[in-house]
């Protein structure tokens, strides 16, 4: 007769449902990994992104780095005391200076769907000057993160607007979700991540 608490172990090993993609990094499965993968796989799908599509083949490699870095994202995507469209803004910002095709694809919906306009959208896409009349936050967000990308420093003058925007926690919570997103962008770079199928590239070149 099975004990009951053999038959929670058994239930708690059950494998999740998932499926991974890569290209240099061959796509893992359930019956490779170490507990240490198999513990951060579990983390990834228990909390509120639940899959395993973008960086998380890669990073599963070093599951330590691993676990930390998406509880890093995790932080970053949904505690961010900024508001998600300007927290999206940064991404596609981060996404177009790497040329991250998967990144772009993925949070251009997401950046749709919060109302960052088309029309900004179109312009970082194709490295264009920004529309005019952006509300003060987008235009900010934009500005910040042009600076810190090209320059690798922000003026004065930004760093005081963003500071009087968005207070001086914002501009850390911002800083850290381009942070987390560069990461993501040389993952899915090094590995020559695919895109689903279907799915064609958006980005040109980078200038």
């Amino acid at each position: 007769m099975t004990s009951p608490s053999n038959t929670r172990s058994e239930q708690a090993e059950d494998p999740p449902s998932f499926v991974l993609r890569g290209n240099r990094f061959k796509p893992l499965t359930w019956a490779v990994m170490s507990q240490e993968q198999k513990d951060m796989t579990r983390s990834v799908l228990g909390g509120k992104r639940a899959n395993m599509q973008g960086p998380y083949n890669v990073l599963l490699h070093s599951p330590e780095v691993g676990q930390l870095a998406q509880e890093f994202g995790a932080h970053t995507r949904f505690n961010s005391s900024l508001p998600l469209a300007l927290n999206e803004l940064a991404i596609l910002m981060v996404a177009r200076d790497w040329t991250s095709q998967f990144v772009w694809w993925a949070h251009k919906q997401i950046a749709t769907q919060e109302g960052v306009p088309h029309d900004l959208i179109n312009a970082i896409a194709t490295q264009s000057p920004p529309p005019a009349n952006l509300s003060a936050d987008l235009e900010l967000v934009y500005h910040f993160c042009s600076e810190l990308i090209q320059t690798r420093v922000v003026s004065d003058l930004t760093f005081e607007r963003a500071r009087s925007l968005f207070k001086e926690r914002g501009v850390v919570d911002l800083m850290a979700t381009m942070s987390y997103y560069t990461l993501v962008c040389m993952s899915l770079n090094v590995d020559g991540y695919p895109l689903p199928d279907g799915v064609k590239p958006e980005l040109g070149p980078k200038n």
